[in-house]
């Protein structure tokens, strides 16, 4: 009986060492982790060099900076298009820098990705727009039925699923990009300068619904220029500069970079 008590309490431990170094750390809340992240490309300085960032589950953050601060390759490096120089990378449990090739699609299906240019398919319509997210994951046709109408409601297209993605604004183009990347439920949420092509109003209405997504327990990340709407929905805001971060600010604003 001793000899399988500590069989058990080895095993146990080895567990608990197996979730530490996945970067799960069992119980943490934390749903990304980089710690002392550097990207480096062939020519130039690091895209990013040294960056340490932790977000919960359920948080909104904004990521924010100029061009060539590194938002971009972080972005990438959390989609795992990339890999990092050196650091380490956890979401959703997944170790980024060791993961295997072929578990890299079930990684991305709790991942939703919403990007500024919208990528519809320009000949199917709004339903099959999003039931394509559907049947990449082999979902069931019943299901697609059920979920495909019930996530169109959410953003307010539920009279357009008809309609082809020309005779769509630019606002309710993103919003069938965003019910697209909410229909397999995505833990996470990134999106990628979702207002860059739309007008102030409709950019508004694109911020407002992220915002109920989140309250409804997604986490979601927001790489934007958009000054007045950083400043005016005082979340978390991650300012980017030359491939570090420049500040952190749990309730912040849009940082002008004056170099």
């Amino acid at each position: 009986m001793n000899t399988k008590i500590r069989v058990v309490e080895r095993l146990a431990k080895s567990e608990v060492r197996g979730r530490r170094r996945r970067g799960t750390q069992g119980g943490s809340d934390e749903i990304i982790t980089l710690n002392n992240v550097s990207k480096a490309y062939a020519t130039g300085a690091p895209a990013l060099n040294g960056v340490s960032l932790h977000i919960k589950k359920g948080e909104f953050v904004f990521i924010v900076g100029d061009s060539g601060s590194g938002k971009s390759t972080m972005i990438k490096l959390l989609l795992r298009e990339l890999v990092p120089t050196s650091g380490e990378i956890n979401v959703m449990g997944y170790d980024l820098v060791r993961i295997r090739h072929r578990k890299i699609p079930k990684f991305r299906r709790n991942l939703g990705i919403v990007f500024q240019d919208f990528r519809l398919l320009k000949d199917r319509n709004v339903y099959e727009n999003v039931a394509f997210a559907q049947r990449i994951i082999q979902m069931p046709n019943k299901d697609i039925k059920r979920n495909v109408p019930s996530i169109l409601a959410t953003v307010g297209l539920a009279g357009k699923y008809k309609a082809k993605p020309r005779q769509l604004s630019g606002g309710e183009q993103q919003r069938v990009a965003i019910a697209r990347a909410l229909v397999n439920r995505p833990s996470i949420l990134l999106a990628d300068e979702p207002t860059g092509n739309l007008d102030p109003k409709n950019s508004w209405e694109i911020m407002k619904l992220l915002e109920q997504i989140n309250e409804n327990g997604t986490t979601v990340l927001v790489v934007t220029h958009n000054r007045e709407i950083v400043n005016a929905m005082q979340k978390r805001v991650v300012t980017m500069k030359k491939g570090v971060i420049a500040s952190d600010e749990e309730k912040g604003g849009y940082i002008d970079d004056e170099d």
